[in-house]
């Protein structure tokens, strides 16, 4: 497709340019915004829409070549919890609604999905719904997805699965939980990787001493932090290496954080643990970088990007074997998948890993040569694929 569209991304409770690891910021924001500078990059038009959270913000302004951010006044302009957004939805709904129209629209997350649909609709013009994470289903444990932090979550989800033009998944993982969980036809749901910035994720000249272990996401119960504590802590004293966490809490979990503190303290190692707060691209490539090896515990992801990006910088990584991170790590090529949530086993997977240079050489190496099959122009691409089909039938 040659001619130039012009893109909606509608993003609500959280602007695809904050910062990862801060507020409700992760992965997701980080596909949408590096898939949109693709875009813009290839000819596109692609407006990032999100509620202002800032009373000082200009409502329109430039991210990128054929990239902007636009603000749409709904509740109060500063940050809210993710759970109490759901409140303002028929606001930003209201929002869209006074925009001039696009070619297409991507919704990104649930509630961004339940506002820009029938906007889409009365515009006459394709919505596609991209979750980027599912609820767990009521009762089920951590993980088979989040917790449903608002009450519309469950059925918004399903609604978009059976309305949308286009479902966009990061992962197969994802792919059969839309259609297994949420009833979404088949035919209609369609799998983009996400990619990895070469340019900034790249091999440190060297690692860090002493070394550590890297821990990076945001600090919840879904992202098992606890679990990383644990494992430093079964690992021999006389070979433990430090493990360094790094991202904040959200308003949703704010007293997770003196949580870890208390378990840190309750395991004794308050010498071997450091919180190191939230890192730029450029600063968490760096921390991933010169990190001996990257730990991704969670209970649930739909991708789970910071173990690609951690293998793009040549550390190896110890992961969940659970949902998309089964895609994102290569078993015994970029890491370890661990099929269990026992501590005293992840931590024997750090000893060993640190014990054997020659097993941790060779993971470095295949983690570098796995990461090179993903980039950034070859998901926008994917992206773009899905777009020309669902405007041409339009």
């Amino acid at each position: 497709m040659t001619s130039r569209l012009r893109i909606a991304c509608v993003s609500l409770h959280t602007s695809p340019t904050d910062m990862p690891g801060q507020g409700d910021a992760g992965g997701m924001n980080v596909v949408e915004l590096n898939q949109a500078l693709a875009l813009g990059r290839s000819g596109h038009s692609v407006d990032l829409i999100t509620r202002r959270a800032s009373d000082d913000q200009p409502a329109l302004s430039e991210v990128a070549g054929g990239v902007r951010l636009r603000l749409i006044d709904a509740g109060p302009p500063r940050p809210m919890a993710k759970s109490a957004q759901e409140a303002v939805l028929d606001e930003f709904r209201a929002g869209l609604a006074r925009l001039e129209p696009y070619d297409v629209v991507v919704s990104q997350h649930w509630m961004s999905g339940v506002a820009a649909l029938p906007i889409a609709r009365g515009w006459s013009v394709p919505h596609l719904q991209s979750y980027h994470s599912i609820a767990a289903p009521v009762g089920a444990d951590l993980s088979a997805g989040e917790p449903p932090e608002s009450a519309g979550r469950e059925a918004g989800e399903r609604l978009l699965a059976r309305e949308s033009d286009a479902i966009i998944t990061i992962s197969r993982a994802e792919a059969r939980t839309v259609i297994e969980r949420l009833g979404a036809d088949p035919a209609r749901v369609h799998v983009v990787p996400p990619g990895v910035d070469h340019e900034v994720f790249v091999p440190q000249l060297q690692r860090a001493h002493p070394p550590y272990v890297a821990y990076a996401a945001r600090l919840q119960p879904l992202k098992a932090p606890d679990l990383a504590v644990r494992a430093i802590a079964a690992v021999p004293p006389e070979i433990r290496p430090e493990l360094h966490i790094a991202g904040d809490t959200s308003a949703d979990f704010a007293d997770y954080g003196a949580e870890l503190q208390a378990l840190v303290d309750e395991l004794g190692v308050r010498d071997k643990v450091r919180f190191v707060g939230s890192f730029d691209r450029p600063g968490l490539a760096e921390f991933l970088g010169r990190a001996v090896l990257t730990i991704v515990p969670s209970y649930s992801e739909t991708f789970g990007l910071v173990a690609l990006e951690s293998a793009a910088c040549g550390t190896p990584v110890i992961a969940s074997a659970v949902g998309g991170l089964v895609e994102a790590v290569a078993d015994d090529v970029s890491g370890t998948l661990m099929h269990t949530r026992d501590p005293a086993a992840w931590g024997g997977e750090i000893a060993r890993l640190s014990g054997d240079p020659a097993a941790w050489r060779a993971l470095v190496s295949g983690a570098q040569q796995h990461a090179a099959t993903f980039g950034w122009d070859a998901s926008a691409d994917g992206l773009l694929g899905v777009l020309a089909r669902v405007v041409g039938r339009g």
